[in-house]
């Protein structure tokens, strides 16, 4: 999405001081503050003086672009002059002028959070300043748009003398202010000083009280392996020889023997579920209880749980209700989990629900990330004073009904250490004689906890035969997803899971590609995506941004090379990183066909060539990629959607950067002798998809690859 701001022309001298007042008050506007003000100003008065001094005066547009917060502000500045042959020098700070020609640039650059300049002979120079709108801006709409329209409209240009005093005390309060960060500095360090000696003495106690800690979990873990032991198996014999007695194995019993076994059986199965709850919400405390994530719909699991607790009613006066779910996308998270919480409070519900219904729901939570279930019965329902402790352990509340009805005490406080395991939550809402409304919510996601320190890769266990990749990614299931793509690969992973790991991996190593998510627990990776894209040591670095955020144009307006919405595809995510780490002197061939299929036996035809092998199903991506990869050969479909392959064909030839790469035609279609003798002027083969797919067709390709100057030798395929 992009909002104009404002639009003027650059003519005469006076225009500098004008577009320099201009971009100070659109920055206001924007609540930019008073530093970046200043900054946003001086940048866009130094190229607006370079394209009145250089290319004759020109035109500059402010623009707001991005559907998301923070939204990106554009300053596009144009000119129609010679242009600027020795760009190269200047942007690497290698030219030196007398004139002072080129400072202007680089001083701009730095002062922004993003610096983008093309300039050719005789087409002039445009320029694009972007940075990133301050948080407290908020999202700018049209309607706030029309008002900052308004309000510039409101606002009168000072004369020169006046701009020039307003720059005077900018940098009187730029100087002022970096005298105090200068003293704020040195007072720090004093501080630092007398808090570095008390930080060494309490490292030393922490130290010793976490041994201690490891000790007692230690210990806590061996009396849970016994007691799980100790416990069930006693337990677990009494109620299998119960259960053997009454089935009369070994003959008959009297009906007071059999009351009596019936009473053990009873007591062991109410011990047995004593000791499990009490075993889950130990293990739980002590870490042990291990969270299996997997994808599953809320439609199974209420179709799983309807089929389980059928049998359990047993009065006909209480109906179970499952609600279809509906909206609610697939979770990763423990299914195992999710329904043990639900069966806990169903059963808690039919326990206390003599007449009526119990109705379990779910919804999807948009602001959290998560559903929301919930069990709703008719039952006896909770006093509002005492709703805080039925999640305590061995807390029930007194009431009639709960003498025919037997219980532990100890389901809903294991359900509510399950919920928060998943990383959610439960509560009740009740009232006595209304009925209860038990809920659970847990997000879509299970995220597994961040570890407390970051585990760098020493850069000695690199390989240096592999490519190495950054991937700053928090979610646990992305990073395996990540390694699966890559195993077996050219690339290696190098995974931070924060920007403060993102920058520390920056530090010890060189990655040839950066993948970014852009949502890490609430930090600003747009921040990031700016820093990297604006230091010299990261610029140079491809970033490939793959995220649930649907914002491509701020993405690429920062910098990004590439952009992708979650979830990706394998084959997807390994063409881009050949794409962008292409090896100095490495052949390509670039396929542009909208059958994947095609595509794939066609790679596998060319498999032998030992060439790198480039694809895309769209038109207009063909020739952006031709442009900026510059493939040896070119295999072009002609029936495509969107653009045909004559399109693609006529566009390659008129631009003068591919219109020397061969193009061999592949396609189905049935062509007219007018149509081939047309083709035949651009392309240097024309092949039937139909032979290739023959056995006969390996030595077409090879012939029509020798056409194209393809200097290789063609392996026979085997069958």
């Amino acid at each position: 999405m992009s909002l104009s701001i404002l639009t003027t022309q650059l003519s005469f001298e006076h225009d500098v001081v004008l577009v320099r007042q201009r971009a100070r008050q659109v920055a206001k506007l924007l609540e930019f503050d008073g530093q970046d003000q200043t900054r946003i100003a001086t940048a866009v008065s130094e190229i607006a003086r370079n394209a009145l001094n250089y290319g004759g005066g020109g035109k500059i547009e402010f623009e707001v672009h991005g559907k998301t917060a923070p939204q990106l502000m554009v300053i596009r500045i144009s000119d129609r002059g010679p242009g600027i042959p020795n760009l190269l020098e200047i942007m690497e700070g290698r030219y030196q002028s007398r004139t002072g020609m080129g400072l202007g640039i680089v001083g701009a650059r730095r002062l922004m959070d993003q610096f983008q300049i093309e300039s050719a002979p005789g087409t002039g120079t445009m320029v694009l300043l972007k940075k990133l709108l301050p948080a407290t801006a908020g999202l700018v709409s049209q309607q706030r748009m029309s008002e900052i329209s308004t309000e510039l409209a409101r606002m009168r240009p000072q004369d020169p003398i006046g701009e020039i005093q307003q720059q005077n005390q900018e940098l009187l309060r730029t100087l002022d202010e970096l005298r105090k960060r200068q003293e704020d500095l040195s007072r720090l360090n004093d501080e630092l000083e007398d808090t570095n000696r008390g930080v060494v003495a309490l490292y030393a106690e922490l130290d010793e009280k976490a041994d201690h800690l490891r000790r007692a979990d230690e210990l806590k873990s061996r009396f849970l392996s016994n007691m799980t032991h100790e416990f069930r198996t006693p337990v677990n014999s009494i109620i299998a020889l119960s259960r053997l007695l009454l089935a009369r194995v070994d003959g008959d019993l009297s009906s007071e023997q059999e009351k009596q076994v019936r009473f053990i059986s009873t007591a062991a199965d109410d011990l047995s579920t004593l000791v499990n709850d009490l075993l889950d919400l130990a293990k739980v405390e002590a870490g042990k209880i291990e969270v299996h994530a997997s994808e599953f719909n809320v439609e199974d699991l209420f179709g799983a749980l309807r089929g389980m607790l059928k049998p359990l009613l047993v009065s006909e006066r209480v109906s179970l209700v499952f609600e279809e779910p509906e909206g609610i996308p697939v979770l990763n998270t423990d299914e195992g989990k999710v329904s043990q919480i639900l069966r806990n409070f169903i059963s808690n519900a039919l326990k206390f629900t003599e007449h009526g219904e119990i109705r379990v729901s779910a919804r999807l939570d948009s602001s959290a990330n998560a559903v929301h279930f919930s069990v709703t019965d008719t039952g006896i329902g909770i006093p509002a004073d005492q709703q805080e402790f039925i999640f305590q352990e061995f807390t029930q509340i007194p009431h009639p009904l709960q003498k025919k009805v037997k219980g532990t005490g100890l389901g809903l406080p294991l359900t509510k250490r399950l919920a928060g395991l998943l990383g959610g939550r439960v509560g009740v809402e009740s009232a006595p004689g209304e009925g209860s409304n038990f809920y659970a919510v847990v997000p879509l996601t299970y995220a597994l906890p961040v570890p407390p320190t970051p585990t760098i890769e020493p850069a000695s266990e690199l390989d240096p035969d592999l490519t190495p990749v950054l991937v700053v990614e928090d979610s646990a299931e992305m990073l395996l997803l990540y390694e699966k793509y890559l195993k077996n690969t050219r690339f290696q992973i190098v995974s931070a899971s924060t920007v403060k790991q993102a920058q520390q991996v920056l530090q010890r190593h060189q990655p040839q590609v950066i993948v970014l998510d852009l949502q890490l627990k609430g930090e600003d990776t747009w921040g990031l995506l700016a820093r990297l894209k604006q230091d010299e040591a990261t610029r140079s670095v491809p970033v490939i941004v793959v995220s649930i955020v649907e914002d491509q144009a701020k993405a690429i307006g920062l910098g990004a090379d590439r952009y992708r919405l979650k979830p990706i595809e394998r084959r997807w995510l390994l063409d881009n990183l050949d794409q962008l780490t292409q090896r100095e002197g490495e052949k390509k061939i670039l396929l542009i066909d909208d059958e994947e299929v095609t595509r794939y036996w066609l790679k596998g035809l060319l498999a032998t060539t030992g060439a790198s092998i480039l694809e895309t199903p769209h038109g207009l991506e063909g020739i952006r990629m031709a442009r900026e990869l510059q493939p040896e050969v070119i295999l072009l479909d002609l029936v495509m959607p969107v653009m045909k392959g004559e399109d693609v064909l006529a566009q390659l030839k008129a631009d003068p950067s591919t219109e020397n790469i061969p193009v061999v035609i592949v396609t189905s279609k049935h062509l007219q002798p007018s149509e081939s003798e047309s083709l035949n002027e651009k392309a240097v083969a024309i092949l039937s998809k139909t032979a290739l797919s023959r056995p006969e067709g390996l030595p077409l390709l090879r012939e029509a690859l020798q056409r194209a100057g393809w200097d290789f030798f063609l392996q026979t395929a085997r069958s």
